[in-house]
């Protein structure tokens, strides 16, 4: 029988530059944090009154597609 390795080997190259982006995304985020704060957080109401209707379209399915509609699925004229 062979002897078949099923382990993932990861090399230490491969490894170095998921790092540095990782790293690089933290610097970014938080530069974009602290600069962009006072515009991000001044959006927030507005986007608590948007998700209103956006919640109502997308729990509900839609007007005219609910559970209500199940009696008129036959209108065809089949007889």
């Amino acid at each position: 029988m062979e002897n078949h390795k099923h382990e993932i080997e990861i090399k230490p190259m491969e490894r170095r530059p998921k790092i540095a982006w990782i790293v690089f995304a933290a610097i970014a985020a938080f530069y974009l944090w602290t600069e962009h704060r006072a515009h991000l957080l001044g959006v927030l109401p507005f986007l608590l009154l948007l998700a209103c209707p956006l919640m109502h379209l997308f729990m509900h399915g839609g007007h005219g597609r609910g559970e209500g509609d199940q009696g008129h699925q036959d209108k065809g004229g089949n007889k």
